[in-house]
């Protein structure tokens, strides 16, 4: 069983939430990302895959293909629903998501446990999901993506080099993913602040509000 880190009130709308491939789950933009969420009412579980938590005995390894991971984000799942009293068909249902790699994992496993909504996912949000590998942007992570089911909140940088808002227009997304751009912002929802007039505190601000807008709207 993952080790779990809860930030939020207890018996808010609970968020799963995976990091993303080279930050851990405490990491400042992690750290400050479900704060702000807790701010505004919404419960998060964070928790690490394999390779990361192995770099905090000293075991340095590179981040697995996204595919290979899902299994983990499975069980990081199962361990929530099962803290919440909600396993052996109870009925605990939760948000699932993540940073960047962490919100790619999710987007795999997320029609399995959405289940038509009969499962014990009810929505999936990606911060930053990384659409492509950056310079490579006919390299598309978007197959998936057509099809899903699982209502889906993406909050993307308008200059995500993963993803622009140039570029996602004209991916084929599926008519249940709503995608929700934060001006200037780069993979971080950092945006230039000479240019945009916008701060980084703010983006992380809006993106932490849509987001607990669109749990609270799909919990049950």
């Amino acid at each position: 069983m993952p080790e779990l880190l809860w930030t939020g009130p207890p018996g808010a709308p609970v968020l799963v939430l995976a990091h993303g491939a080279g930050a851990a789950m405490d990491s400042e933009w992690m750290t400050r990302f479900c704060d702000s969420l807790a701010e505004c009412g919404v419960r998060t579980a964070r928790f690490e895959f394999g390779y990361m938590a192995a770099r905090r005995g000293g075991t340095r390894k590179p981040p697995p293909r996204a595919e290979t991971l899902v299994g983990e984000y499975r069980d990081a799942v199962a361990a929530v629903v099962e803290s919440l009293g909600g396993g052996a068909g109870g009925a605990a249902r939760v948000a699932i998501g993540g940073k960047s790699m962490g919100g790619r994992v999710a987007s795999l496993v997320a029609d399995e446990l959405y289940a038509d909504g009969s499962g014990s996912v009810t929505a999936l949000v990606c911060l930053g999901y990384p659409f492509h590998p950056p310079g490579a942007p006919e390299k598309l992570r978007t197959a998936h993506l057509a099809d899903l089911r699982a209502p889906t909140l993406i909050l993307q940088g308008t200059r995500d080099p993963f993803g622009t808002i140039e570029q996602v227009p004209g991916y084929a997304l599926a008519p249940r993913i709503r995608v929700s751009w934060l001006d200037d912002g780069e993979h971080e929802f950092k945006p230039r602040v000479k240019i945009s007039g916008h701060t980084h505190a703010e983006h992380l601000a809006t993106a932490a509000t849509e987001t607990a807008e669109f749990v609270r709207a799909h919990r049950l």
